[in-house]
């Protein structure tokens, strides 16, 4: 049976500019290549999840205009269940502007729109029925985050959060998650430490084990990941592969990461898996675009 995930999260619509370098405050430069891509991490993890065999419930709020109406015919033919995909007339659907650079870095602006509409009124009980695992990010409300981050406690259900965009998080929110996984900038926002060496790396996961949080995965790029729970404290490399653009590796990374865990996979293979199929993703242009299939891994 495949992996049953509920992801509640954001919907944008990117708008990419591929150019050589990055403007500087007040400069003008002349782009290479102009892509409009379906994106928003909520987004992008879902349809991570769904290419690699999950069945993925998503949920999100999108604007009643032609972004809106793109995200949603994109999500049905990835084979996304929908039902609980809301539209509103009172917000645009969000949008992300992105520019990449000839080493294949990114610079990215979102306005949210609808996405910071998606309140706890919106979320039907239902949508919590027989899932295995539940994935979470920091591009909606964080009202929205504490309520289903309490409702999944109080039905027994595991909670991944995935802390990005990075934003203060109070204990009461941190305390019970089953997962998080910061990268490196997210995780020195968090802690008040950098990960920049082994020391440092498992100072900031015992943080993170000190409010509450069963495991820790900090993302470190190129280094890899570092995996740090009871039976574990390890780094698992990187694949090593020349990036075009890295706007989505943390979100395919998620997505594998949550398909494998909830197929059983233990944790090392989880973090290999997911590990794969981001290095496979930087590899390509764009965000939802870029996440690979499973046979693509297999």
């Amino acid at each position: 049976m495949s992996a049953r995930i509920l992801v509640i999260g954001s919907s944008n619509t990117d708008m990419v500019i591929k150019t050589k370098d990055f403007p500087q405050p007040g400069q003008t430069v002349l782009g290479q290549t102009f892509l409009m891509n379906p994106g928003g991490k909520g987004a992008n993890q879902a349809v991570a999840a769904a290419r690699l065999g999950a069945e993925v419930r998503f949920v999100a709020k999108v604007g009643k205009d032609i972004f809106g109406k793109e995200a949603l015919e994109g999500f049905k033919k990835e084979g996304l269940i929908t039902e609980n995909i809301l539209q509103t007339a009172d917000f645009p659907s969000g949008v992300a502007s992105i520019i990449v650079n000839e080493k294949g870095e990114n610079q990215i602006v979102v306005a949210s729109g609808a996405n910071m509409n998606l309140k706890p009124s919106d979320l039907r009980d239902d949508i919590f029925d027989e899932v295995d695992l539940v994935l979470l990010q920091l591009e909606i409300p964080l009202d929205t985050i504490q309520y289903i981050i309490t409702k999944c406690n109080n039905l027994n259900i595991k909670v991944i959060l995935n802390p990005a965009p990075a934003v203060k998080l109070d204990d009461e929110l941190l305390n019970g998650l089953y997962l998080i996984t910061p990268n490196e900038t997210e995780t020195r926002l968090l802690t008040g430490i950098l990960p920049d060496s082994p020391e440092s790396t498992k100072e900031a996961a015992l943080f993170f084990r000190n409010k509450g949080i069963e495991n820790v995965i900090i993302t470190l790029g190129k280094n890899g990941v570092y995996l740090f729970n009871k039976e574990y404290s390890e780094i698992i490399p990187a694949v090593e592969v020349v990036p075009v653009d890295t706007t989505a590796a943390g979100d395919i990374f998620n997505g594998a990461l949550v398909t494998a865990l909830a197929e059983g996979k233990n944790w090392i293979d989880a973090c290999q898996f997911a590990c794969k199929a981001s290095a496979i993703s930087v590899t390509r242009m764009g965000a939802q675009s870029s996440a690979p299939y499973q046979h693509e891994l297999n």
